[in-house]
């Protein structure tokens, strides 16, 4: 399976995508939106639209996901079976305000 997750690097959404990816064991390349112009602009041309998480699982976009929604995706389309693991971070959660905060101090806007 061929996974580009599209993500934050600190943020409650990107955060959840990775633990679906993690408690699934699936390996995936994990693009910066934030610091990399070019991978925001993929993305965006990708999904047609600028939000995030955006997730391409075997050439099919999710834009603008939960962890909990890509679990979904995956359950009901085969691609994972069904196993008890416990996420490492909330699946279905916004960013904190101490992430909204440090993206604001930290981080490189290209939109």
């Amino acid at each position: 399976m061929k996974i580009i997750a599209y993500l934050k690097p600190t943020c409650g959404w990107s955060m959840g995508v990775r633990a679906i990816m993690k408690k699934y064991n699936l390996s995936f390349e994990d693009r910066d939106i934030i610091n990399d112009a070019t991978q925001y602009a993929e993305m965006v041309d990708k999904s047609g639209q600028p939000l995030s998480p955006c997730v391409e699982i075997n050439d099919v976009m999710l834009a603008d996901v939960s962890g909990e929604e890509v679990e979904n995706y995956l359950l009901s389309n085969a691609l994972v079976k069904s196993n008890d693991g416990i996420p490492d971070s909330p699946i279905d959660a916004p960013c904190t305000d101490e992430e909204h905060e440090a993206m604001r101090t930290k981080t490189i806007r290209f939109f």
